[in-house]
């Protein structure tokens, strides 16, 4: 059993850069690449064009741009992947990506992670409120996706079943690589600060460039190198040490100020950060800056799990908005 693990985040968002995975498997040191594809929004759209077409509703680019292009030294490095470009269709992304395995006359198992769609019981949720406003559940009639949050057990489950590929559903961004963990070092599901701190690792890891120097209050310091920028590296230990790199010769920066951003970036309450695995409190943690683009993190702690999940649904409202960027 490995006592260090390398874990590449290669997608923040559907439509990251394509560029991503090849960037990572330059580096020739990992052991997991990691995408992770939806936010809310995301599901919405996915959900009309599943509306519109029942082969659709997943990260079409995960299967063109991701797989198409790099599946041979995927093979050849021996890497697994993770992902949750299922969207709101994994069985169609997993079909059409063992499609293109067979194209290309490789040998790579493919796992599907199912059980987050919901639309089947959203007359259950009639009495639910939003739990932020308030809000009461809108009708059942408008509702596009249903989608509960699944964690890291089924990923780390298939991977122990022999996946090369798991492409799952909705899961939270980080499940994606605490599932690696999991299957890696064999980390029973009341171990949890372990479970935190690889859950920290993902939640560093999951919105790409943002660690690595896009998402800087300091962005003068770093915007020369930014068009060329790093993909963020997790290595992760087994007792749960991590530390956050990106490849050598990558634009950006991996440092404290970095990493830290990315660490408080949509989590909340830092001593309640609810995971489906585990109850994350950020509040003690410690980075430190071990080299050039070298953070060690340390001090996440697991109190428990939650004993239910996150759902989140979309629905039409009659409204569309869009917003322009200047640069």
């Amino acid at each position: 059993m490995s006592t260090t693990i390398s874990i590449g985040g290669a997608s923040g968002f559907w439509g990251d850069a394509a560029l991503a995975t090849p960037q990572l498997l330059a580096s020739e040191q990992l052991d997991y690449i990691v995408y992770d594809y939806l936010a809310e929004i995301t599901m919405s759209i996915m959900a009309r064009a599943r509306a519109a077409d029942d082969s659709k509703g997943y990260a079409t680019d995960f299967i063109t741009a991701v797989l198409g292009r790099n599946l041979g030294e995927i093979a050849r490095q021996g890497v697994k992947v993770i992902a949750n470009a299922g969207g709101v269709n994994p069985l169609a992304c997993a079909e059409a990506a063992r499609a293109l395995i067979e194209e290309q006359g490789l040998d790579l198992k493919v796992a599907t992670v199912l059980g987050d769609d919901l639309m089947d019981r959203r007359e259950a949720f009639a009495g639910a409120r939003e739990m932020f406003s308030g809000d009461s559940f809108p009708d059942p009639e408008k509702i596009a996706s249903i989608n509960a949050y699944l964690g890291a057990v089924p990923i780390a489950r298939a991977l122990d079943q022999g996946a090369d590929i798991v492409i799952t559903g909705r899961c939270v961004d980080s499940a994606v690589t605490l599932g690696a963990c999991i299957h890696a070092f064999g980390w029973q599901v009341d171990d949890y600060d372990k479970l935190a701190q690889a859950s920290l690792a993902g939640h560093l890891l999951e919105c790409g460039t943002q660690a690595t120097g896009g998402n800087f209050t300091d962005w003068e310091s770093v915007v020369d190198s930014l068009p060329e920028a790093g993909y963020p590296i997790g290595e992760v230990s087994e007792n749960g040490d991590v530390v956050i790199t990106k490849p050598a010769g990558t634009g950006g920066i991996v440092s404290v100020g970095t990493v830290a951003e990315q660490m408080l970036y949509e989590i909340g309450d830092p001593q309640a950060y609810l995971l489906p695995d585990v109850a994350c409190d950020f509040s003690n943690v410690k980075l430190e800056q071990l080299g050039q683009d070298r953070v060690a993190v340390s001090g996440a702690r697991g109190n428990g799990a939650p004993e239910g999940y996150k759902v989140s649904a979309t629905y039409a409202d009659g409204f569309r908005a869009g917003h322009i960027w200047t640069m």
